[in-house]
């Protein structure tokens, strides 16, 4: 068995960054990681903390599957496996179009100690911005350790809510809309600390901590 699916996706890539669709018809970012066990920290989980995926469905996005037949939402993402030590050519060639296919910003995942996807991505695709999540506490110095002149904005480990919430202030600078859905959830984010705060003092810390723990 060759690399029949690997060279389909590569010339997919390709085909796509010639095709010149327009900016509403393409996904505004990319989301893409070095391994599907990744999908947890960069998706998020039921189990675990809420992930990049979780940030942008709430604020209004939509995971663009095909892009031929993009979905009805003014602003999308799409999302890819892209391993930089077993796909170096995907990891160039998706670094390499992605500007000619409409993304705006890239989302770059790896865990590891030689989490290399994020600053490689950002090395090729310079000057589009890459915020890079390192997937494991492990990954933060591999994923942070750029030279001077080749930039990478970079989160806490584990925290692709963040960085997604970040590619958005990168968009909204641009698109009102996105500036007062961040707007908004900021509000409800300060709210939620209000509700808290006042239940927890009325309720008495017993109660609260009942009610809260089931």
């Amino acid at each position: 068995m060759g690399t029949e699916n690997l060279d389909a996706l590569i010339d997919r890539l390709e085909r796509q960054a010639e095709s010149d669709r327009p900016n509403a018809e393409t996904p505004d970012i990319g989301i893409i990681m070095g391994s599907d066990s990744d999908l947890d920290v960069m998706a998020g989980s039921e189990e675990g903390r809420p992930g990049a995926y979780d940030c942008l469905t709430e604020l209004g996005f939509e995971e663009q599957t095909d892009y031929e037949s993009p979905p009805d939402s003014e602003f999308t993402f799409e999302t890819y496996v892209v391993s930089a030590h077993r796909t170096p050519e995907l990891m160039y060639t998706y670094a390499e179009t992605a500007a000619e296919r409409g993304i705006d910003v890239i989302i770059a995942g790896a865990g590891g100690k030689s989490a290399d996807l994020p600053n490689m991505t950002a090395s090729i695709a310079y000057p589009l911005p890459v915020i890079g999540v390192p997937v494991q506490e492990k990954s933060l110095q591999s994923v942070i350790g750029m030279p001077q002149g080749a930039p990478i904005v970079a989160v806490d480990a584990g925290k692709s809510f963040n960085a997604a919430l970040s590619a958005t202030q990168i968009l909204a600078r641009e698109h009102a809309e996105l500036r007062e859905r961040l707007e908004t959830y900021h509000e409800e984010l300060k709210d939620g600390v209000g509700t808290v705060s006042t239940e927890l003092h009325d309720m008495g810390t017993p109660a609260f901590k009942q009610r809260r723990d089931g």
